[in-house]
């Protein structure tokens, strides 16, 4: 097991003048660069880096709240994760108090992994606070009022519960097998966690935090978005190469959409109309038109990854799997405008209006 050396997290100057509210902006953790990427979504340029998050895999955040929050794929032992300098407005003496060590930890976490979220001032990445959390995180989402980030830990077998209030984790809250990705409802009272190797989606309340149901969600379900109006989920089957719609009053699996091959990330179009998935399996991406079901296919190459609409550009920006890039895709025809360079590679990405 490692042990994580000092990193600091730098957000690099250029262009970080670029506010969410003057511009759109796109935030692409890049995985093994230890980076986040910046991205104007209205000219598709890079405007600014934040630096030093190692493994960054998971991001999360949104409109109402002032952070972005990514998680590590890396894992260290209890105490070992270094929580870098002190952030601004909290001493040394503070910060070092923040973290008990591990022989004040309890009993039944003190021999587990844990793994690092850094929560970052989303208008300029500078670092609020590191927090220690219980295993690799694979993917984080902000609550829409701003108060929580929820993490997935695919081999702890459930969810840790970050408070952005107070910098307080709770302890993991089992939700099954490899939990994999995770959304929110639009009035945040509800949390939806896919369970990849259990193959079910978890319901959360997020009042309690316990789950008030699991749903079938078919083979191997990771990513995962929701309908505008609450009512659908939407889950890809990465082994299967289908996506299952699950019907959210009663908790049925209603639909299964074939898109073939290996599947990855999926969004949808502002519209709520369009669902759109990458075929990383068969190089392609996927528009499938809910309400015709109708579906378009375009050659995208090679292993199209994670997927985001770009609301207001009438574009989608995709990761690559196997190259350090990211396609601009126009949504109606599928044609590439454009590609961006980047480091590593491309995982959960954040955007904001």
């Amino acid at each position: 097991m490692k042990t994580w050396s000092m990193i600091g997290l730098v957000a690099s100057a250029v262009g970080l003048a670029v506010s969410p509210a003057a511009a759109g902006i796109a935030y692409v953790p890049l995985g093994s660069a230890g980076e986040i990427l910046i991205i104007d979504t209205s000219t598709d340029t890079i405007v600014g880096t934040i630096e030093g998050v190692e493994h960054v895999h998971g991001l999360g955040g949104g409109p109402g709240s002032p952070y972005l929050v990514a998680g590590s794929f890396a894992e260290a032992a209890p105490g070992e994760v270094s929580l870098g300098p002190a952030p601004e407005g909290m001493t040394e003496e503070e910060h070092a108090a923040h973290h008990a060590p591990p022989a004040e930890r309890p009993a039944s976490g003190a021999h587990t992994p844990v793994s690092m979220l850094s929560v970052l001032r989303a208008d300029g990445g500078t670092l609020v606070r590191r927090l220690e959390v219980p295993g690799a995180v694979h993917h984080v989402a902000v609550a829409p009022d701003g108060k929580h980030a929820l993490a997935t830990h695919t081999g702890s077998g459930g969810i840790s519960v970050t408070d952005l209030e107070t910098f307080t984790v709770s302890e993991l809250i089992p939700t099954g097998a490899a939990p994999n990705y995770v959304v929110f409802s639009t009035d945040g009272t509800l949390a939806y966690v896919s369970n990849a190797s259990d193959g079910t989606v978890s319901e959360i309340d997020t009042s309690s935090w316990l789950v008030r149901r699991t749903m079938t969600a078919g083979d191997s379900p990771e990513h995962m978005v929701l309908a505008p109006d609450d009512r659908t989920l939407y889950v890809a089957n990465v082994e299967a190469g289908t996506v299952s719609v699950l019907d959210l009053e009663d908790g049925e699996l209603v639909q299964t959409l074939m898109i073939g091959g290996e599947v990855h990330g999926l969004d949808l179009s502002e519209d709520g109309g369009t669902l759109f998935v990458s075929g990383k399996g068969e190089d392609k991406l996927v528009a499938f038109d809910l309400g015709s079901q109708a579906a378009r296919t375009a050659s995208l190459s090679p292993a199209p990854y994670h997927l985001a609409v770009i609301r207001g550009a009438g574009t989608l920006y995709v990761s690559s799997r196997s190259e350090p890039k990211v396609w601009v895709v126009d949504q109606a025809s599928l044609a590439q405008r454009g590609v961006i360079e980047i480091r590593g590679e491309g995982h959960q990405m954040v955007v904001l209006p």
